[in-house]
């Protein structure tokens, strides 16, 4: 089996996102390529998008979950 995950650059990395799955917000802290296979005949590889909400706890979610948070009105 090949390494378990790689690192993937991404537009919104370091910014406020949300993830429109739970509608939490927070900062996207990265985006990872992660092999989720439990053997080493096929495997499976997913992006994974790493968000910090506001508690300061982590969270993931599918990449094409995230998209920019609203900006709050001024």
């Amino acid at each position: 089996m090949s390494e378990r995950y790689g690192y993937v650059p991404h537009r919104l990395l370091r910014r406020r996102v949300r993830d429109i799955a739970s509608g939490i917000e927070g900062e996207l802290m990265a985006v990872v390529n992660e092999n989720v296979s439990d053997s080493a005949v096929r495997e499976h590889w997913v992006e994974l998008a790493y968000i910090r909400a506001a508690s300061g706890r982590e969270f993931t979610t599918a990449v094409g979950n995230v998209e920019p948070a609203a900006t709050p009105p001024v």
